[in-house]
Formats: structure tokens, C-alpha cells, sequence
């Protein structure tokens, strides 16, 4: 498809989401249909393929991109590649990147099936039988200086060839090219990390859709005080996303502090989840829930108040609090630069927010095709020293990420210490740190 015709199509469906009736509930944003999604999507890999690959493969000094996979045991990385009707590889699935003397990107499927638009079919299995040397043709046909191959110590996504195909593949290919084999790691990251305009225009549509969904979960159309469980809710949640054909990455949770005598251990809840328990006039309720959309993820946390009678509004203790997590997210955000790695940025960020008198954790991670995405790892929650490896890896623009923390406030009226959890979307482009869909400001109110 013409370059110009898929920024059209893609603007044309992004119009749709602004004009469409919305999808069931009122608050809820317009979702495109399935066969919209899968148009979109296989659009967008087009996109990427066309305008973000050679730039991506000249910046890593990579001559040739080789991923495969068998059906079922797909390369994490291939599966973004994929058309958007493709569940699965088929069979042995090989895809190839090619940059061509003109500075461009040739791409390949030497695979059993044509595989969309975006590959050339580079195997006629009539014509030649042998998968392994469809291949070697092509790689001879263009001599690469090297050939990368989807290996990694520090990312899971990027290591995503398995020792049966790499055996496979070491034993069919020609001699020649046996010693150019390389980690494609830095390529394989950049290419999971970077977003297109295009993607990010639809991001704030899904950070939308994600966040009316909270607001909805945090209601009295949800919730009866005194009645409703927080397993209740958090199954709501799991059956909202599905009535609205959407899919969770990961089982949302629900956290209740409250003016009791229980301690809120952090840690705990971490490893071994939340307690389920009535909810009750006067609890902080907190979320953790994210989407996945046209193959992009959300991942938000947010606070919400049960009012008691009478009451119109949180406590002004508990809005001080909010007010407290919001300076520690814009401590953090600040520290934001191109070129730091995510190790500098947590060092600085926590060291300015304990000299503010802040009581700062903050474990912010990439975004993107996955939840914990590859990419600049900002601290994980048992790691507030520094993360080894991809915490060494540098900020680039363009990149999206999941900016999760959390303050440790001291409530007077409850006698106790609580956390405000914190977690919201955001892009980091030329222009800093700015959330796809604004962030929390002000606590959720359930009457």
C-alpha cells in the first residue's frame, strides 16, 4: 500500500474514534470494531516498517535482521510483526530485514504463507522445497557484513530465538556467513521502544479508554458501600474489559487503607497480593489495572475516596497526600533526559525528593507492545539503589513509559503511615515528561 494512502487510512480511523457513538456506556470512548483494529494495526507495521526500520538499522550499524519461529513458540518480537489476522507463526515463520543500496529497507517472509503487505513472499515451496536454502539465497543475494539475530542478556523480548532454531539455522547456513551472526539487541529494543506519530495520536485514546473505566469501577453505579468486596470489584473490572470486546495483560488488583489498626505493608502486598475485604464508607481505594488495544498497553493506578455520610469530599489529609504523590511524580519527571540512563535518573529524582522531606519508591518501566515493555528501567520497588542492565540503558526520544511510584505519607487522624500508588502513561519526547491522558489530580469520589 502507498505510504500515503496508509496515513490516510490511519487518520481516517482515528477520525472514526472522535465522530463513532460510544461504545455501551456513555463514559466510555468509542472503540473501532475488529475488522477497524485489524486495519489500523496492519497500517501501522506498514508504517513503522517503512519509515522507522532503516533509520533504526543504519543508527545500530546492522546490515540484516533474521527472526524466526516456530507456531506456538513465537520470538515476542515477531508477534508485533505479524498481520494483524495472524494469532500465531505458521510452521517454521522466518522474517527478514534488509537494507538495500538505496538506504531502505527490504523485507522478507520466507514462510510456507504469504504473510500481509508488508513482507515480500521470499520462498515458493513448489519451486524450491528447502526452507534453509530459500533463505541462503537471499542472504546471498544481498552479502550482509553481519546478520542479527534476536539474542539478549538483559531483555526477555529481545531474546526471543530459541536453541532449536538457532541449531537449525547454524547448520544451514553457508560457512561464509557463520562468523557475522550477531546480537541484535540494540535493535531489537529500539524497535519495541520507539512510537511513531501515529501510534501516539491512538495512545491517548486508549490511556482514555483505560481511564474511564477506573472512574467507572470507582462509582456508586459499581459499588455498594458496605456490600461490594474488593474481589468484587476487581472481577467487575475483568468482565467490564471483556464486555467491551478489550483484554487485560495482567489481573488488576484492589488495595483498601483505611483508619484501622493494620498496617499498609507495601512489600507484602507486592509478592503476595491484597486481602479482600468489604468496602466501607471511608476507605482509600486504590487500583491497578491496564488494557491492551491495537497491540499497545496501558498500565494505571489511581485512588479513589468513600465518602462518608455527609461528606462531599476526601479529607483534607488524604488530598494533601495526593498532592504529595503528584510532587514526587513531578521530582521525577523532570529528571528526564535524553542520553541519561535510568539508574542516573532514579539517583537524582530520589535524592531530591527525600531532601524535600518526600518518602519516595519509584519503579517506572517502558511501555509499549508489552506492559513491562523493553526498554530504560527507572528503578524497580526492591531495587531503589539501581537496577544492572537495562537500568544502565539510556533515555532515547519517542519512547513511552508507565511513570509508577509511590509517597509514604503520615496520617495524624488515622495514626498511621499510608502510600499513595501512583501510576500513569506518559510519552518523553524533544518537548520532556506529558502524560497521554492527563493525569490524577484529584481523588476519585464513590458516594
Amino acid at each position: 500500500m502507498h505510504l500515503t494512502k496508509q496515513l490516510l487510512l490511519c487518520v481516517s480511523l482515528l477520525t472514526t474514534l472522535v465522530l463513532s457513538p460510544l461504545a455501551k456506556a456513555d463514559d466510555v470512548p468509542a472503540i473501532l470494531s475488529m475488522k477497524e483494529r485489524a486495519a489500523f494495526i496492519d497500517n501501522i507495521t506498514e508504517l513503522r516498517v517503512n519509515t522507522l526500520m532503516p533509520s533504526l538499522m543504519k543508527q545500530h550499524n546492522i546490515d540484516m535482521w533474521l527472526l524466526i519461529s516456530r507456531e506456538y513458540n513465537e520470538d515476542p518480537i515477531l508477534k508485533t510483526m505479524l498481520p494483524a489476522t495472524w494469532l500465531s507463526a505458521r510452521r517454521t515463520t522466518i522474517l527478514l530485514f534488509a537494507l538495500n543500496e538505496q538506504g531502505n529497507v527490504d523485507a522478507y517472509a520466507i514462510a510456507p504463507y504469504k504473510i500481509g503487505n508488508v513482507f515480500t513472499k521470499g520462498w515458493d515451496k513448489k519451486a524450491q522445497p528447502n526452507q534453509w536454502q530459500a533463505l541462503n539465497d537471499i542472504i546471498e543475494r544481498y552479502n550482509p557484513d553481519n546478520i542479527a539475530l534476536n539474542t539478549s542478556t538483559d531483555w526477555g523480548h529481545a531474546d526471543g530465538l530459541v536453541l532449536g532454531d538457532y541449531n537449525t539455522l547454524m547448520a544451514n547456513l553457508p560457512s561464509a556467513y557463520k562468523n557475522k551472526i550477531i546480537s541484535a539487541e540494540p535493535l531489537a529494543v529500539a524497535w519495541l521502544e520507539q512510537r511513531i506519530p501515529q501510534e501516539i495520536d491512538m495512545y491517548k485514546h486508549i490511556v482514555a479508554i483505560a481511564h474511564a473505566i477506573i472512574a467507572e469501577g470507582f462509582s456508586s453505579k459499581v459499588i455498594t458501600v458496605g456490600k461490594t468486596t474488593s474481589d468484587d470489584l476487581v472481577w467487575w473490572f475483568r468482565e467490564r474489559v471483556k464486555e467491551l470486546k478489550l483484554q487485560t495483560w495482567f489481573h488488576p488488583s484492589i488495595a483498601i487503607q483505611r483508619a484501622d489498626s493494620q498496617s499498609f505493608d507495601h512489600e507484602d502486598s507486592f509478592t503476595n497480593g491484597y486481602a479482600d475485604n468489604v468496602i466501607q464508607a471511608g476507605d482509600l481505594l486504590h487500583v491497578d489495572f491496564g488494557i491492551t488495544y491495537l497491540r499497545l498497553n496501558t498500565d494505571t493506578q489511581q485512588h479513589a475516596y468513600v465518602l462518608k455520610p455527609g461528606e462531599t469530599n476526601a479529607p483534607a489529609y488524604l488530598v494533601d497526600a495526593l498532592k504529595k504523590g503528584n510532587k514526587l511524580q513531578d521530582i521525577f519527571t523532570a529528571e528526564f533526559s535524553e542520553g541519561k540512563t535510568g539508574n542516573q535518573v532514579l539517583k537524582a529524582a530520589r535524592e531530591k525528593a527525600i531532601g524535600q522531606g518526600l518518602k519516595p519508591t519509584i519503579y517506572t518501566h517502558p511501555l509499549g507492545y508489552h506492559g513491562h515493555a523493553a526498554g530504560t528501567t527507572l528503578g524497580m520497588w526492591d531495587s531503589q539503589q539501581g537496577v544492572p542492565g537495562d537500568g544502565d540503558y539510556p533515555l532515547h526520544l519517542n519512547t513511552a513509559y508507565s511513570i509508577e511510584l509511590n509517597n509514604a505519607v503520615f496520617i495524624k487522624p488515622w495514626n498511621k503511615e499510608i502510600r499513595i500508588m501512583l501510576e500513569e502513561d506518559a510519552i518523553f519526547d524533544k518537548t520532556g515528561v506529558w502524560y497521554l491522558n492527563g493525569r490524577q489530580t484529584e481523588l476519585l469520589l464513590v458516594k
